[in-house]
């Protein structure tokens, strides 16, 4: 048994109570995966979990055996450089004290990969159409379970925008 943390393979912990979050911050060392809430309300512990967003304080370890997470440690581009979303997170002011930040930007890499797969939202106005047209309304609601408590919601979502425009490229 292992779980595949950021292209490392690691064991799982003894305890099967221990949350995906605490492996990570106190058995593994990685803190930039923030508990915020401890509740899933808040959406700073966002990790990706086989390309897929999870909240880390709600998802026991023992379910990422077999897995592959990505934290954002591990979201370095080539040669240690930053992602295009922590660049541009850097670039549109998405972040003022940064605590949500790590969420913020795991989260919205989820979010490219549901708009790439045509994955409807809530504001998505035809599911049948096919893939949801890119808006601000669209970014906002796929994001609202990422919560940010200095305001810096317009650049967050400036920065997403970015994103999705370069890597569309």
């Amino acid at each position: 048994m292992s779980i595949r943390v950021n292209d490392i393979e690691v064991p799982p912990p003894e305890d099967a109570r221990v949350s995906l979050l605490d492996l990570l911050r106190e058995h593994l060392h990685l803190t930039g995966t923030k508990k915020g809430c401890d509740q899933g309300a808040c959406g700073a512990c966002t990790v990706l979990l086989d390309g897929n967003r999870v909240l880390s304080c709600l998802t026991l370890a023992v379910q990422a055996d077999g897995r592959a997470v990505r934290t954002i440690e591990g979201l370095a581009g080539e040669a240690g450089g930053l992602h295009v979303l922590q660049q541009a997170f850097v670039e549109q002011d998405g972040l003022q004290c940064g605590y949500c930040t790590p969420g913020q930007i795991c989260s919205a890499i989820a979010l490219a990969e549901e708009l790439r797969r045509g994955d409807p939202s809530y504001v998505t106005p035809d599911i049948a159409a096919g893939p949801a047209t890119v808006t601000r309304a669209e970014i906002r609601e796929r994001m609202s379970g990422n919560l940010c408590r200095c305001g810096a919601h317009n650049g967050i979502v400036e920065a997403i925008e970015v994103m999705l425009a370069e890597t569309a490229a």
